[in-house]
């Protein structure tokens, strides 16, 4: 496939073709047979070596979609996990399937399951993670490790993000990182992670990509600190529990601070008064999932006793996001599109705001396709309620990375 500078186009099978030969392919109903048959025609129309899949396991059965997906295009591998919500060209919505085809004369792509990742270790990701980045990248080649990136999908729910993100970005290197923590649809009970096939749970997935086509690695938030501290003074570090802040319950303390009932907690306040934490001088958020019966609080990040957490308020989400992208289009010199990973808070904090279509207008804008997460990778670090995303140029490049 040529590529070359070409706008997006709708192909006969339903699919959307970027410039690189990218088809994405979305459906929202389990029961539409003729999906698959589609698929089947955009990987042979694509010549696709690879391909990623986000679904939702409320709506799509993982058993069903690996069995259709070996059918329609047997022997084409694929690493899929189950979302919070998806991004497809047709919105911001909950409920669908995303299959996107990477043409293998323009991607070269290596996938690795990293499993048991709660008592795997830094030493033993780190190692593993070496030899797949020996595997991948030919001795003393500087030029395709500057047109190569790594891409992560981890359990949401296994409590070891930090550390293996950690793990992955050492072991990386010089490639640079990003992804999503896999979703189950807000239920909190079992994300769901496929290579080829082959179901993963407490597990993370890399993959490794080679591309001429110019790329940039980004992120965004829109929180802003406030004057409001509250400090962990009782916690459960490995299950990611606060029972106490400021040595009172912890719910009742975060409610009083952000002025709420307790029992009026509910995704929508924790994602309007997000947690964060300064470290090096810049904020991260440290979001919580939810509130539990004997009102402590389940976080989506790493939390111990005694860290310090400071309240911040969102602000000016369509401005920040529309200025990311902006300069993110002005660096590469034209958006092709953008594979991004959207903290699921976001998308609640938008709802709440009623700014969905100001958001999905600019995702649509710059041929945003990916998921909602449990959390989000970016180089060294695991995030919360932010958008990360690598952004495909138009045109072929040996000038790349974040």
């Amino acid at each position: 496939m040529t590529g070359g500078t070409r706008e997006e186009s709708v192909q006969p099978n339903g699919g959307i073709e970027h410039a690189c030969g990218v088809i994405a392919l979305e459906c929202d109903d389990p029961g539409d047979a003729g999906y698959w048959t589609r698929v089947a025609a955009a990987r042979e129309r694509s010549s696709a070596g690879f391909a990623l899949v986000f679904f939702s396991s409320a709506r799509f059965a993982p058993g069903i979609v690996t069995n259709a997906l070996s059918q329609a295009c047997p022997g084409l591998r694929y690493a899929a996990c189950s979302t919070a919500g998806e991004i497809t060209r047709s919105g911001i919505s909950e409920g669908n399937l995303i299959v996107i085809l990477f043409p293998a004369d323009r991607f070269r792509i290596a996938a690795h399951r990293i499993s048991d990742i709660r008592r795997a270790g830094m030493e033993r990701i780190v190692a593993q993670v070496g030899e797949a980045k020996r595997s991948f990248v030919a001795p003393g080649s500087a030029v395709r490790i500057s047109n190569t990136f790594a891409l992560c999908l981890i359990d949401g729910l296994s409590f070891a993000e930090e550390s293996v993100t950690a793990a992955l970005h050492w072991g990386l290197d010089d490639i640079p990182l990003l992804g999503g923590s896999a979703g189950d649809d807000m239920r909190f009970g079992e994300t769901t992670l496929i290579l080829d096939g082959e179901p993963a749970r407490d597990a993370a997935l890399l993959i490794l990509v080679e591309t001429q086509v110019p790329f940039h690695i980004f992120k965004t938030d829109n929180f802003v600190p406030t004057p409001d501290k509250l400090v962990v003074t009782r916690s459960d570090p490995d299950r990611r529990i606060v029972h106490e802040f400021n040595a009172a319950p912890a719910a009742q303390e975060y409610a009083r601070v952000i002025g709420m009932d307790p029992q009026s907690l509910s995704p929508m306040s924790f994602a309007s008064h997000p947690l964060v934490v300064r470290v090096g001088g810049e904020y991260y958020c440290r979001s919580v999932q939810k509130m539990n019966p004997d009102g402590s609080l389940s976080f989506f990040c790493a939390i111990d006793d005694g860290i310090v957490m400071t309240v911040a308020e969102p602000a000016g989400m369509t401005r920040t996001t529309r200025a990311a992208f902006d300069a993110v289009r002005e660096r590469i010199g034209g958006i092709d599109f953008v594979l991004g990973f959207d903290c699921v808070l976001r998308r609640i904090d938008a709802r709440n705001r009623q700014v969905t279509h100001r958001i999905a207008a600019i995702y649509h804008e710059n041929k945003v396709i990916g998921f909602n997460t449990y959390g989000e990778q970016y180089l060294s670090m695991h995030l919360n309620q932010t958008f990360t995303g690598i952004a495909f140029g138009l045109g072929e490049s040996d000038r790349s990375g974040p």
